[in-house]
């Protein structure tokens, strides 16, 4: 398939480093990277930045998982009580 796609500057970076360290072309490169996206391979690893809110600083790396243990315990309480 042929098509024309607009990259982010950070998504161009990523397939231009692919294509200097693997000495491929650019459709090479691009190609290889989504499919490693897709099989979950080669996945990159954000980690986000705390940023002062005018107090303590506050990691939000786990905030996900936070927030699913905080539902599954309310969805434990709630099949305990009978609702």
């Amino acid at each position: 398939m042929r098509t024309t796609v607009t990259l982010e500057s950070d998504v161009e970076a990523i397939i231009r480093r692919e294509m200097r360290e693997r000495g491929v072309g650019f459709k090479q490169a691009l190609n290889d990277v989504i499919r490693r996206a897709d099989s979950g391979r080669g996945a990159i690893d954000f980690v986000t930045t705390p940023v002062s809110m005018g107090g303590t600083r506050v990691s939000l790396d786990a905030s996900l998982t936070l927030a699913g243990q905080l539902e599954d315990d309310e969805l434990s309480r709630r099949l305990q009580v009978g609702k």
